[in-house]
């Protein structure tokens, strides 16, 4: 299997830093999900409002992920949203897709990750983490699986990134362009039960509804940092 993904990831230019049997070995002990917003789920471009958008794309790749993640796992795994800015199109999404956590206004991103382990019980290692720029480095050296979205325009950050051993795989794909899909695919593929959790997705079993309720329960939380002290916001 580690064969055929990194054949699969080399045909969209995606490259594995860490070996896929050690990315595996690492995946076991995931827990949760945590994803940057600008340059991740978009290409970092701003609207007149200050928000950037998703893709329904990588929007059904985070569902799949946490779906297959229960699967594999017998539990549902936590999901939060790290971003520098406030953006309305996150919480959107968090709210819709009943994601645990979304954090704004982070210029220090290392503190909402510890905020978040506080909250949900965990530890560092146990979440993966999907980033592509300078600021979300510092979550980056202490997570336990780091997918780094790739882009043309920085190289030098990808490779100082690499270096610094802050990536396990640099996507294909550029944020906006299908690059959480890719990741989460990936990352399923690397469990196991990928087919599984496809085939259960595409029939809406009953293994699938049932997870879907225990998904939409979860209650999402907001919180802002300002001058390093995070505050939880309202849900209006």
């Amino acid at each position: 299997m580690s064969d055929r993904l990194v054949y699969i990831a080399e045909q969209f230019k995606g490259h594995f830093i860490t070996a896929p049997a050690e990315m595996a070995r690492k995946l076991k002990d995931i827990k949760a999900y945590v994803f940057d917003w600008d340059g991740v789920f978009n290409s970092g471009l701003k609207d007149a409002g200050g928000s950037s958008p998703f893709s329904e794309v990588d929007s059904m790749g985070t569902n799949l992920l946490r779906f297959h993640h229960s699967l594999v796992h017998h539990e549902l795994p936590s999901v939060a949203i790290i971003s520098g800015e406030n953006n309305q199109a996150a919480r959107y999404l968090a709210q819709r897709e009943a994601f645990h956590a979304v954090y704004s206004g982070m210029k220090f991103k290392n503190e909402a990750l510890l905020h978040f382990c506080k909250e949900q019980n965990l530890k560092p290692h146990q979440i993966a983490f999907f980033f592509d720029d300078v600021l979300d480095l510092s979550v980056a050296q202490q997570v336990g699986v780091r997918i780094m979205v790739s882009r043309a325009a920085n190289p030098l950050l990808l490779d100082f990134a690499v270096a610094g051993n802050m990536a396990d795989y640099l996507t294909g794909c550029e944020g906006g362009r299908g690059a959480v899909r890719e990741s989460v695919e990936l990352l399923m593929g690397l469990s196991g039960d990928y087919h599984e959790t496809v085939t259960h997705r595409m029939n809406f079993t009953e293994t699938y509804q049932s997870y879907l309720a225990k998904r939409n329960a979860v209650a999402s939380n907001f919180f802002i940092s300002e001058n390093s002290v995070i505050t939880q916001q309202s849900h209006s």
